[in-house]
């Protein structure tokens, strides 16, 4: 049977069903695909306007729906915090208690996700380890979200000041020791340390939690030579993982950032009604 989608809202990966993430990802397969004509530009929300609003700074996050919205024919309207009647104080305990509820990045979620199946041409049976600041990540929330309904196994990893024991009720292991974790990983997404969510006594001090949760040259040799290197950005380069890792062949950080575009579009295309 043919899934469709009859959602108007994507607030989180927690409520989708593992037939619904597939369709968002199979749609943002026909999206990249349109990357690579001359005529970027589909007419799928032609007279449609989409509006940008963050209460955070995130330009990435905003220039890559920017850009899918465009690619869609749809206008496009970008409104700020620090602009908007929300810096009056208005409505920041409402959307404080929206944020707190739902605590997600589910498009974060959707193209680490895609961008694993494309590499891996599966997500069932893929060892997933999500590694650093995952008590302040709204990422990893999402990842594990869609991760665990397509069938994939997770080990989250990191500071216990950062990873509490509740996540195991979501179905994951926990770790303190990312030296146990990484030989049978077959993708790691480093987290990046959220310095603006924490108070002081979370964090153990950036030299301590290189030694400790930094994928480090020298650490990474535990990886399997086909494990994949992932990470949300922006890096702290460094602190998270070493440059040259970065960069490297097992890196598949670029990728992520091409996937966000498609996987964007497939977003608004889906729940601008298009397809319902």
């Amino acid at each position: 049977m043919t899934t469709r989608w009859s959602r108007k809202d994507l607030l989180g990966l927690r409520e989708l069903s593992a037939d619904e993430i597939n369709l968002v990802l199979d749609t943002a397969d026909a999206f990249k695909q349109v990357g690579t004509r001359e005529i970027k530009k589909v007419p799928a929300l032609r007279g449609k306007t989409l509006v940008n609003f963050f209460v955070e700074p995130s330009t990435r996050t905003r220039i890559s729906f920017e850009l899918a919205a465009v690619r869609l024919s749809a206008d496009v309207i970008n409104i700020s915090a620090a602009t908007s009647s929300l810096s009056k104080g208005e409505t920041l305990k409402d959307t404080a208690k929206i944020l707190e509820a739902n605590h997600e990045h589910p498009t974060q979620g959707l193209l680490d996700t895609y961008t694993i199946r494309e590499k891996k041409k599966r997500i069932e049976g893929l060892h997933v380890a999500i590694i650093g600041d995952i008590l302040f990540s709204r990422v990893a929330r999402s990842n594990i979200f869609a991760l665990k309904k397509l069938g994939a196994r997770v080990t989250l990893v990191g500071p216990s000041t950062l990873l509490p024991r509740d996540f195991e009720k979501l179905g994951v292991t926990i770790s303190y020791n990312i030296d146990e974790v990484l030989p049978t990983a077959d993708v790691v997404n480093l987290l990046r340390i959220q310095h603006e969510r924490q108070r002081k006594e979370y964090f153990p001090g950036i030299g301590e939690y290189i030694k400790l949760f930094g994928l480090t040259k020298e650490r990474a040799k535990l990886l399997k030579p086909d494990c994949l290197i992932m990470h949300p950005g922006p890096i702290n380069r460094g602190v998270e993982i070493d440059s040259e890792l970065a960069d490297g062949n097992q890196s598949v950080i670029l990728d992520q950032v091409t996937n966000g575009l498609a996987v964007r579009m497939a977003v608004l295309y889906l729940c601008g009604g298009i397809a319902a």
